[in-house]
């Protein structure tokens, strides 16, 4: 059975459209990835949790910032691992650079038996919807056409 993740699109007004707030994976393999390795703010479903609970809660654990407000559907789509991520538009005015991730341990390198900590997430930046697309992770595009149409 499929990974289910649920997470939000964060959106607001700017001056030529909709920006959208999207985050950069923390960790020593995506340092220098940018084009295509930004994603929505995201976790797994615990066990029978409501998705839109869930899309909250990992907002704010990746973020250090709640969620509030209503959040609008943008339905789901299969990343390329076979996880599938369910998505919901939440207009705001977050802070980026008042960000505070929350840390996870993992292995690095890969098979070494070493275990270090890093943060979720190292950063949370607005982007213009077109350079969104550039940045975002392929499997996500759809959140963002889907946006747009709302």
């Amino acid at each position: 059975m499929a990974t289910v993740s649920a997470g939000i699109l964060m959106y607001r007004r700017g001056e030529a459209g909709l920006d959208v707030l999207l985050v950069h994976p923390g960790g020593p393999f995506w340092r220098y990835r940018d084009l295509g390795a930004w994603s929505i703010p995201k976790g797994e479903l615990d066990n029978g949790e409501d998705p839109e609970e869930a899309a909250r809660r990992e907002f704010a654990e990746e973020l250090g910032i709640a969620a509030t407000g209503r959040l609008r559907p943008l339905g789901q789509v299969r990343q390329r691992g076979g996880k599938i991520v369910l998505a919901y538009a939440l207009e705001g005015t977050l802070d980026a650079g008042a960000m505070r991730s929350n840390e996870i341990s993992i292995e690095w390198p890969p098979r070494s038996g070493r275990i270090i900590q890093i943060p979720e997430i190292d950063r949370a930046e607005w982007f213009p919807l077109t350079l969104a697309r550039e940045k975002i992770l392929l499997s996500q595009q759809p959140f963002l056409d889907r946006l747009e149409e709302l």
